[in-house]
């Protein structure tokens, strides 16, 4: 049943080319790395570990990067500046940065180091920079000084717009900024960034980003890397009073909603863990972990973040590397084996394939350009002359990932039983991705 033939609601083509990278890294390294009984997410405000502690001798960002492209990412968040305030650039906001610490002998650059490998391996470079917690300048969530004075209130927001024009002027076009909860708006106390980014960076995407931001995405609502089902591509926009100026709400999302904001997944590689310490090995998600998060967030339309972790070395450890690669060997193998691939529009497609195959995975993609049509649909396939349902759903966005149970079948056919306008599929696609087997 089609409802309407217009469509409200577009992405930007910033957004559908975030969508289409699917699976991105986001790197922490800070100085709790090198000091480890110290943690910013205790808040232990009053004190910051010396930038003396940061000495990362074998640093090393192409082997970050090359890391990342052997997961199958196609773009890279860097945490430039996590809670504990200590920049992994030269700023002149103050002295608490790499360029205070031994490193290089405090001439160093990991930001640049990171952009240029960025681009070295065609990997998308963005940037994380909370405003909302800084234990170097005593600021807590929602980016208020503790002490609430004033004048080191306005001296905090200076720091801020100071650090994120040179974030955002000095390193080129970013692909995605990350605010990480949001960002405290002019009017509640908060420095002014929304005009900083209107000028510098108009074009990124932006987590959790202020209101208005053209290019919106939203954080899927955990950090375990999955997305609810259904998870749509459009959202409500928060209520002024409870948001902070922050982003549309997260979670699942609202087919009619006012908001073109899609679904990051975030989670660390690292059972509960974001920064490298030693001896956690053992914390190391297994890669059949990984691949389960990979269908159930790439697989539910919203884009999967993977965690890398830094060691005291300035690199990505060995166990690490080894689980990033099998977990990208192990996706591409399993999308190997199509079988058989159409494109086109209306409420029912049928694929065939060149000889009756074993099936076991069934991948839908809409044209997003077109917006998010369709609301409710079934797969069959024809097996032995007759057609068999083989799964039904709800949402489809960027992509649905449906895992069947292996049928021998000749066609696949796509029945959308409820959508918004003229539904556009972008692809309709069979697999066999598992040699036969029924395991995932």
């Amino acid at each position: 049943m089609e409802q309407r033939d217009s469509m409200r609601i577009l992405p930007t083509k910033q957004q559908l080319e975030w969508t289409d990278a699917e699976i991105g890294v986001i790197i922490h390294f800070d100085v709790q790395v090198f000091e480890p009984g110290y943690s910013d997410w205790r808040r232990q405000w009053g004190y910051t570990p010396s930038p003396s502690v940061f000495n990362p001798t074998a640093l090393d960002t192409d082997q970050w990067i090359r890391t990342a492209k052997a997961a199958g990412a196609k773009y890279a968040v860097l945490v430039a500046k996590h809670c504990s305030g200590f920049s992994l650039w030269p700023t002149r906001a103050h002295s608490y940065s790499v360029s205070s610490s031994p490193w290089r002998d405090g001439q160093g650059d990991i930001v640049r180091d990171f952009i240029d490998s960025c681009t070295k391996y065609d990997v998308r470079p963005g940037l994380y920079y909370s405003t909302s917690a800084n234990a170097y300048y005593q600021v807590d969530n929602p980016g208020l000084v503790v002490s609430g004075r004033s004048d080191e209130q306005e001296a905090y927001n200076a720091a801020v717009i100071q650090q994120v024009t040179e974030l955002w002027s000095n390193y080129g076009k970013l692909f995605e900024i990350w605010f990480d909860g949001g960002t405290l708006p002019p009017e509640q106390g908060g420095p002014d960034v929304i005009s900083v980014l209107a000028k510098l960076q108009p074009e990124a995407v932006c987590f959790q980003g202020p209101r208005g931001t053209p290019s919106l995405i939203r954080w899927v609502g955990n950090e375990e890397g999955y997305a609810s089902y259904p998870c749509w591509s459009t959202t409500d926009e928060m209520k002024a009073a409870t948001d902070h100026g922050a982003c549309p709400i997260y979670g699942s999302g609202n087919p009619e909603g006012a908001v073109w904001a899609p679904a990051e997944a975030d989670m660390p590689n690292r059972r509960d863990q974001w920064f490298w310490y030693e001896g956690e090995e053992h914390l190391l998600h297994p890669v059949d972990k990984l691949v389960e998060c990979y269908y159930d967030s790439v697989g539910r339309n919203a884009n999967l973040l993977l965690g890398m972790v830094i060691d005291n070395r300035g690199l990505v450890p060995e166990a690490d590397v080894k689980q990033f690669t099998e977990f990208g060997e192990e996706i591409a193998r399993r999308f190997c084996g199509i079988r058989g691939e159409i494109t086109g529009e209306g409420h029912e497609l049928i694929l065939d394939l060149l000889s009756p195959s074993t099936v076991n995975q069934v991948v839908i993609m809409e044209d997003l350009s077109k917006g998010e049509r369709i609301r409710e649909y079934r797969i069959d396939g024809l097996a032995g002359g007759e057609w068999k349902t083989l799964c039904e759903g709800i949402s489809v966005g960027h992509k649905r990932i449906e895992c069947i149970d292996s049928v021998l079948v000749s066609q696949i056919r796509l029945t959308i039983t409820r959508s918004f306008g003229m539904p556009h599929i972008r692809t309709l696609a069979a697999f066999d991705a598992f040699d036969g087997t029924d395991e995932r």
